[in-house]
């Protein structure tokens, strides 16, 4: 289980490279003079092949954390709720829940970097260069909350 668990964290650890990164790229974007159409397609190809390969990443990021989940019986639909281990909702599980919860919100800030880089592209997006600096930070926030949780397990 500890091959399981490394995987995990380095597969996460890369996929919030990228969500740390594309964001300043859309900084950039924002910043890009309107006459200067070839530094604006470089940083859509750049954007356009990060966002590409954190989805890559987030794949095996998302299963090897449901494998520790199910592994722990931590989880609601884990294999060992099926042979009496319990189903995790007792006292000093709730710290996975506020994690899972954590998770999805990553999800769904990598979406919605892949709907903003789409707008961008088809010249929809009309955030400043400010707009985008400030949600950068988000992913910055999650990831603290998040192993805050991990490590501490306060609840």
């Amino acid at each position: 289980m500890l091959w399981i668990k490394s995987l995990h964290i380095v597969f996460v650890a890369s996929w919030f490279a990228g969500l740390f990164y594309l964001p300043r790229i859309f900084v950039n974007l924002a910043m890009v003079p309107a006459d200067s159409k070839a530094e604006r397609d470089r940083l859509l190809l750049m954007a356009r092949k990060l966002l590409r390969f954190m989805t890559i990443i987030a794949v095996p990021a998302i299963v090897f954390g449901l494998w520790l989940w199910i592994d722990y019986g931590i989880g609601v639909f884990g294999l060992k709720i099926l042979i009496g281990y319990g189903i995790g909702w007792g006292p000093g599980n709730g710290w996975m829940h506020a994690k899972l919860l954590g998770v999805a919100l990553v999800i769904g800030y990598h979406h919605a970097c892949s709907v903003m880089l789409n707008k961008i592209v088809r010249g929809e997006q009309r955030h400043s260069h400010v707009w985008y600096r400030w949600f950068n930070e988000a992913p910055v926030i999650l990831m603290l909350i998040i192993v805050c949780l991990v490590v501490l397990k306060p609840f």
